[in-house]
């Protein structure tokens, strides 16, 4: 019967384990900080906590102390100062399974206080006092993790703190009383210190770094219709080269947020270590673009007779197309038209090695305007070819630009009767190049913000294409706002 159970046991964690992996999220988009990228952050960081520590608050001392050929001495140390802080010497290391630590070395630090003293019931006296504090060391470990919102968090795990020296001196007539039991004084300041360096690191971390990361956004709005899920799908993780951040990196449409149909691959990331960051987009992220704008209805278009260039030496009506279909000069003779171009299903992209490319099909509906301004629809074409897209980062936004090969006709349906769509190739070519294209291309110049924190700046910028994703990589600059 035991056997039985154990058997059970393992079987049911077996389950478990297989459950987890299967529905473990692979990520849509991928952040990887660098040690180069760490070691810019820590020196911000290390700017802040020196501020920090040099305003630490230190408690007013009291007590008794017993003095070879004085007898016992009550004393009292107040307003405690801290003049300066210095943290010369520090580094940053990714630790496995951990998160980051800090270490600290050679730090120094001054401060000044008035003491008071009395002994033998009737001796009083007071003054100032100085004292330097050398080589400290601290050693910091930082936990990383998420909310139940998606943002990271961090949080102080461990943090230890040690003074190799402690030098005070006492000024004033009875400043050489203090001189003799100094090693009493100083051994209270080093552990008063030693407490207050921890507890005071533990709530920059929690006030300044914890708040800053949640200017993360988890969700950017793109416009009225769209979003992108920035969401973290796992805790960062750190190995011993850098910090990955595992983001959904999925859009969606405002109106109705619908399941992807399909979930994202894995990124085989490189060991680039060139750039401070690396952003990794995912075909996956490109992909639900495509599906949210589709569902929002916001990929449909207009051509009109307006949209047409100056320039050109045909105008969209009738009269222009008859030459392909001859009975729409007489069902309709010299009557303005437009299309209407929408994609039956999301578009569809692929990243390789060679870049980014998709082939899209686009519904043209042809319709005629009549004297009374209704519609009275006409044909509709099926219009298909290779498209290229070219990526780049600007201002911390991802944009991009479309190039458009040779359109391939289709006649998909038609009210006035059946005819050669070939002929129409080179016409169909010129008009969304010319009226679609560059819309396309303006929309795509705006771009989407990267997933970074508020007072980031870009630089450097690197542009690779890989299987199934886009390394995009960077130097980064902390721009505090004035």
């Amino acid at each position: 019967m035991r056997m039985r159970v154990q058997s059970l046991a393992v079987a049911c964690g077996a389950l478990a384990l297989c459950l987890a992996l299967t529905t473990a999220t692979n990520p849509g988009f991928v952040v990887r900080i660098t040690q180069a990228g760490l070691d810019y952050a820590h020196q911000q960081g290390m700017a802040i906590l020196e501020k920090e520590l040099a305003q630490l608050n230190l408690p007013d001392m009291s007590g008794d102390s017993r003095v070879l050929h004085v007898g016992k001495v009550r004393y009292e140390l107040s307003r405690l100062r801290l003049r300066d802080f210095h943290l010369p010497y520090s580094r940053i290391t990714p630790i496995s399974k951990v998160g980051l630590q800090v270490s600290i070395s050679n730090a120094f630090a001054e401060l000044d206080g008035d003491w008071r003293v009395k002994f033998l019931f009737i001796s009083r006296d007071h003054g100032s006092f100085n004292l330097k504090v050398e080589n400290v060391y601290i050693k910091i470990t930082l936990s990383l993790g998420r909310d139940t919102t998606g943002k990271p968090t961090v949080s102080t795990s461990a943090c230890s703190a040690s003074i190799s020296e402690v030098r005070v001196l006492f000024s004033g007539k009875l400043g050489w009383l203090y001189n003799l039991f100094h090693k009493f004084i100083e051994s209270k300041l080093r552990k008063i210190l030693v407490e207050k360096v921890c507890d005071n690191v533990a709530k920059s971390v929690h006030s300044k770094l914890q708040t800053y990361l949640q200017t993360l956004p988890v969700t950017a709005k793109i416009d009225g219709k769209t979003g992108i899920d920035y969401s973290l799908v796992a805790s960062p993780r750190a190995t011993a080269k850098s910090l990955d951040v595992y983001l959904k990196g999925e859009f969606y449409s405002l109106a109705h947020r619908s399941t992807v149909p399909f979930p994202p691959l894995p990124l085989a990331f490189p060991s680039d270590h060139d750039r401070m960051v690396y952003f990794g987009a995912s075909s996956y992220f490109f992909n639900t673009a495509g599906i949210a704008y589709h569902e929002a209805g916001v990929l449909v278009f207009e051509i009109t007779e307006d949209m047409i260039r100056k320039d050109a030496v045909f105008r969209l009506d009738t009269s222009l197309f008859s030459a392909f279909i001859p009975q729409l000069e007489e069902m309709y003779p010299n009557m303005p038209m437009k299309f209407m171009l929408s994609t039956p299903t999301a578009p569809f992209l692929t990243i390789g090695p060679g870049g980014i490319s998709f082939q899209p099909v686009v519904d043209a509906q042809a319709y005629v305007i009549l004297p009374n301004s209704s519609l009275a629809p006409l044909f509709v074409l099926s219009l298909t070819g290779n498209v290229s897209a070219v990526i780049n980062v600007r201002s911390g936004r991802i944009v991009g630009s479309l190039d458009v090969g040779r359109i391939r006709l289709s006649l998909k349906d038609s009210a006035v009767g059946t005819f050669q769509v070939r002929m129409m190739q080179s016409l169909m070519n010129v008009l969304t190049s010319s009226t679609l294209l560059p819309r396309l291309n303006a929309r795509l110049d705006e771009g989407w913000r990267l997933p970074m924190p508020n007072g980031i700046q870009l630089s450097n910028i690197l542009v690779k294409y890989h299987q199934n994703f886009l390394l995009l990589g960077a130097d980064v600059h902390f721009q505090t706002r004035g």
